[in-house]
């Protein structure tokens, strides 16, 4: 019998010298909810889906992996979205980003990995000059990944249907990838001025240094700068208001109302038409001529009920409780009408007797809903007192105690998968789009952050402030070295796109309350987000709770005007995590006022939750090609309970509730 072993020795030398094949680029869709890092492993979804109403925004991303060889001169373009009919989204309703990466060298909260994060979004064609700018064509090196943010906004006057659009990627050597957008909107409307009041704050200086390299700026130089930024706040659904310069003052009040006017009075060219400022702060000097003047123009020109003034800044810490006493007097004596406004909570008011001085009262999310023993659990009630005073309210604000505000100090409660809200930019996502559900639960009516531009001079390089990445720091310097084009612009970054998407999120929460379910909305935010200092990083929750929502609202409005309508469906790529938290009180307990913006109102049946049954088929499936996801998941969550409801659709031509423009 023949040896087999020549045989087997040419078989391996056979094995040997065949050629290792290098693993080739990918590019596929990818859900709001994921930050994209250079270590991401390459996916194979070719679609996004996603559910909107008019007026809202809605967003995805197109990742990309180097493999092997890594690509070279990358380049992407979305025409349009084409829906029913001849219609179209196009030109800025739809807006192409390259996501710059911020290289961090401390972590804002012990756990989370250094290195670079996604966060600038530069342009391919400026949402405020509308210049063509540096976003492609870009590299993506071997072995590492990229992404890209696509906005697209849906007009007031769109119809409802489906609307698809493809996204093409090129890049050197004949490379060519596509990922389609498939869009529902359905037959509803968001304002476009938010129902959550908000005042972020902007320090004009460091505006200039960013964008001059000087400290000297005249106000003529500045405001058309200033003006920029108050245009993509409005646009990301927040307002500045503070980012008026300070000197001279009082300002030349023909010019301040020709500059300031048409963003307080909602006539300013922005994408949500007559989206309006929400506040307006007092920023001149504290002595009685200079706020009984301002009071007196402020009323003349009907923006009192908007402006106001800060009393100090968390006292004792940041102002004497003496001096907070001796500015409210003032105040209430020089300009009566003008709304005070104070960052504390309510055992301090009542502590300090300010009670009576102090029109808004601002708490920290850690003292409203807390861990500390002075401030544990739901804090809401301990403010029923102030509230009943007519002309008062209660927002809430986030800093640095979300995440520790000295090294060292990192707050207990940040461990993986919980923590509070956060905007630092090395946090995940669904902790940035998580204060505005927050507000929400807690009956508070408007948000204050402390600052938007504190490091913009060195936005692209470094935001460590506070223990922090990103605190107080929302915007990017877009110079033409920067970003190129010829005009200065502000850059987004992708913490605002989530800012945005929460303040989103509250309309719906507010909507279906409005609708006559409150019970219902604040079921699906707590069982969201069971606490405060619990929010998990699980993005695919975020999505699957404003779908519920959406399906909830359209239930509610379903026999007003009845119109043939389409199932709402949305997009992404991480499937929903099935051992969601639920939250501790069911949902069951009465939402406060103030959270739904009126009266609660009794719910018309049972809230229909998703049969479990319904999530696994979700969970199978999912409406992307090659992959479930995020949005994906959440889609074909919201189809099953729509067919397990055995109901006919309808839409009702309703719009979301909106403030007086």
């Amino acid at each position: 019998m023949p040896s087999i072993r020549p045989f087997r020795a040419a078989l391996l030398s056979l094995t040997v010298a065949l050629p290792v094949y290098a693993a080739g680029p990918a590019v596929w869709g990818e859900g709001m909810m994921v930050k994209v890092r250079s270590g991401t492993a390459a996916r194979s979804a070719t679609e996004v889906r996603l559910t909107a109403a008019r007026n809202e925004f809605v967003s995805f991303q197109v990742a990309l992996q180097g493999g092997d060889t890594g690509l070279k001169g990358v380049r992407a373009k979305l025409p349009a979205l084409e829906g029913p009919g001849s219609t179209t989204l196009t030109g800025p309703d739809v807006t192409l980003y390259r996501q710059a990466l911020v290289t961090t060298k401390q972590a804002s909260v012990a756990g989370e990995s250094v290195g670079a994060w996604p966060d600038g979004l530069v342009p391919d064609t400026d949402e405020i000059a509308g210049e063509t700018r540096s976003a492609f064509p870009f590299d993506v090196p071997a072995k590492e990944a990229r992404a890209l943010w696509v906005d697209v906004h849906v007009p007031e006057d769109a119809p409802p249907g489906d609307y698809t659009g493809t996204v093409t990627v090129e890049a050197d050597g004949g490379f060519q990838r596509q990922v389609t957008a498939r869009l529902t909107v359905v037959d509803a409307a968001l304002p476009s001025t938010s129902s959550l009041s908000s005042a972020f704050l902007l320090w004009p200086p460091h505006v200039c240094r960013a964008h001059t390299g000087r400290e000297d700026c005249t106000p003529e130089e500045l405001q058309p700068l200033l003006t920029r930024y108050q245009r993509m706040a409005l646009e990301h659904r927040f307002t500045l208001s503070s980012l008026f310069p300070r000197k001279p003052w009082p300002p030349e009040w023909s010019t301040f109302d020709a500059t300031w006017g048409p963003y307080l009075d909602g006539t300013a060219p922005t994408r949500l038409q007559g989206a309006r400022m929400t506040s307006l702060e007092y920023v001149g000097p504290l002595d009685a001529a200079n706020l009984k003047d301002f009071t007196a123009h402020m009323k003349q020109k009907g923006w009192l009920d908007r402006a106001y003034v800060q009393l100090g800044d968390e006292p004792p810490y940041g102002t004497p409780f003496a001096q907070v006493r001796a500015t409210g007097d003032l105040v209430r004596q020089a300009a009566p009408g003008l709304r005070t406004m104070l960052t504390t909570n309510s055992r301090e008011l009542k502590a300090n007797g300010l009670e009576d001085a102090v029109d808004t009262a601002v708490p920290l999310v850690n003292h409203l809903d807390g861990t500390d023993a002075n401030f544990r659990g739901d804090q809401r009630g301990t403010y029923t007192n102030f509230l009943e005073r007519p002309g008062t309210a209660l927002w809430m604000y986030q800093s640095c105690m979300s995440h520790g505000c000295a090294y060292g100090t990192n707050a207990p409660e940040n461990k993986p998968g919980a923590g509070w809200p956060s905007y630092m930019l090395d946090r995940s996502a669904a902790k940035a789009r998580a204060m505005e559900w927050v507000t929400f639960l807690e009956g508070a009516t408007g948000e204050l952050y402390y600052q938007s531009v504190g490091m913009l001079s060195t936005a692209w390089t470094d935001q460590y402030r506070f223990n922090g990445n990103g605190d107080g720091t929302l915007f990017y310097p877009g110079t033409p070295q920067a970003i190129g084009g010829k005009t200065d612009v502000p850059v987004a970054s992708l913490r605002l796109k989530l800012i945005r998407q929460g303040m989103q999120d509250y309309e719906w929460l507010k909507a279906v309350s409005d609708a006559g379910d409150p019970d219902f909305a604040r079921k699906v935010a707590r069982d969201l987000i069971p606490a405060a200092s619990r929010v998990t990083d699980d993005g695919a929750a975020f999505d699957a709770a404003r779908l519920k929502l959406i399906q909830r609202y359209e239930e509610l409005t379903a026999t007003q005007t009845p119109d043939a309508g389409t199932t709402p469906q949305d997009a992404g790529t991480q499937q929903p995590d099935a051992g969601t938290q639920t939250s501790a009180d069911g949902g069951t307990e009465p939402m406060p006022d103030e959270a739904a913006g009126g009266p609660s109102q009794g719910a018309p049946g049972s809230s229909s939750d998703v049969a479990p049954d319904a999530v696994d088929d979700a969970q199978a499936g999912g409406c992307t090609t090659g992959g479930g996801g995020t949005a994906a998941a959440a889609g074909g969550l919201l189809f099953a309970a729509w067919a397990l409801g055995g109901m006919r659709r309808r839409h009702a031509r309703v719009t979301v509730p909106a403030r007086r423009k």
